[in-house]
């Protein structure tokens, strides 16, 4: 059979979106899936021992039931960490979506479901003409938005919806992730947002410090989004 897939899109950069992405193949494990997860582009790697390595694909690997091999985890993986086309550009490699597909196909082979993780926000560009976004649709995935919860967030998660909507993908749920312990009046925001969203809310992540994905799958409802999938 083959697996279930989900896209994980943010609404910013540096909302959490590998750590929500962790804390997911957490939940899935625990619901006796064997999870794998994508990372299909990264920048700002190192080298170690002749491989390049990137911290997010690294953090999936380590929480992941099924470790993919990099080439497929990450099929584009460059070293400065700056937006992507222009890396990509710098470095002289063109992002190919649909290598991204094929390889995601073979993903699919080797575990019961698996997390595909975007790249900044859901329009970060990959060359002239194409952006994140249209490797979602490519892909044709249900998507689980990461809300970073601080100051700007519910204009931010609205477009974002918006834009994942507008483009005919399915919204399976939404997370809200505390990335700011001291944001004024959380819970009236995340109220704002469960009566704006037409998707369900998967769960509240409090601000964990130091940061531990095994406890933030405690507050997700696993079960909710497996039925929003399937």
């Amino acid at each position: 059979m083959t697996a279930l897939s989900l896209f994980v899109a943010g609404t910013d950069t540096e909302i959490g979106k590998t750590f929500v992405s962790c804390a997911l193949l957490h939940g899935f494990a625990r619901a006796g899936l064997r999870a794998a997860a994508m990372k299909p582009i990264a920048s700002g790697a190192t080298e170690r021992d002749g491989v390049l390595h990137n911290e997010d694909a690294d953090q999936l690997d380590a929480a992941a039931k099924v470790a993919l091999p990099n080439d497929i985890r990450t099929p584009f993986m460059m070293r400065e960490p700056i937006a992507p086309h222009i890396v990509a550009a710098r470095e002289g490699i063109a992002l190919d979506i649909a290598r991204i597909v094929d390889v995601h196909k073979t993903a699919r082979e080797m575990a019961d479901i698996v997390i595909v993780e975007g790249v900044g926000g859901f329009r970060v560009p990959l060359d002239d003409t194409r952006d994140t976004a249209d490797l979602a649709v490519t892909l044709n995935l249900p998507v689980v938005l990461v809300v970073g919860m601080r100051l700007g967030c519910i204009s931010h998660a609205l477009l974002t919806a918006e834009a994942i909507t507008s483009r005919r993908l399915r919204l399976a749920g939404w997370v809200a992730n505390r990335v700011d312990p001291h944001m004024l009046y959380p819970e009236e925001n995340i109220a704002s947002l469960k009566q704006r969203l037409d998707a369900p809310l998967l769960g509240v992540i409090p601000h964990i410090a130091p940061s531990d994905a095994a406890r933030a799958a405690d507050h997700l409802d696993i079960a909710a989004l497996i039925a929003h999938i399937q």
